[in-house]
């Protein structure tokens, strides 16, 4: 059985909207999944998952939130070569650069993509909950 971390910072539920799907996902396809939210995830934890998904809304000009998400995962990112993990989030304004710019961060740091990030505009409709579960089983 796969280990499964969802990471996540949501400031309207929308993120933790779709971090719910993603992990009801990887459930349905026999993994154990852990929800978490930012502040509570760190290297030492990321160490102990066969994968993580992350998710994080856009911010200011298209950032990850960088107050509790963006020094979360920075630190961890010397534990993420090798290892496999997707990205989710919700945006409201510009064309989703935010999610082009940490796909290549993750990449960067070695990490393996295991599927296409899902993303969506403001409040996750049923089509983007639905690609959220799927996040989940393919990581699973």
């Amino acid at each position: 059985m796969s280990k499964i971390a969802v990471v996540y910072w949501s400031g309207t539920g929308n993120t933790e909207s779709m971090a719910n799907a993603v992990a009801a996902g990887a459930r349905a396809a026999g993994a154990d999944a852990e929800l978490f939210t930012a502040s509570g995830f760190d290297a030492a934890k990321a160490a102990g998952y066969d994968a993580i998904a992350f998710g994080c809304p856009a911010m200011g000009s298209e950032q990850l939130e960088e107050d509790e998400f963006e020094p979360m995962y920075e630190g961890c990112k010397a534990v993420l070569k090798g290892k496999r993990i997707a990205l989710f989030g919700s945006y409201g304004w510009g064309d989703g650069e935010w999610m082009r710019s940490w796909e290549a961060s993750a990449k960067g740091c070695g990490a393996v993509l295991a599927c296409e990030s899902v993303i969506c505009t403001d409040a996750p409709d049923e089509t983007a909950l639905a690609n959220c579960e799927a996040l989940g089983k393919a990581l699973a």
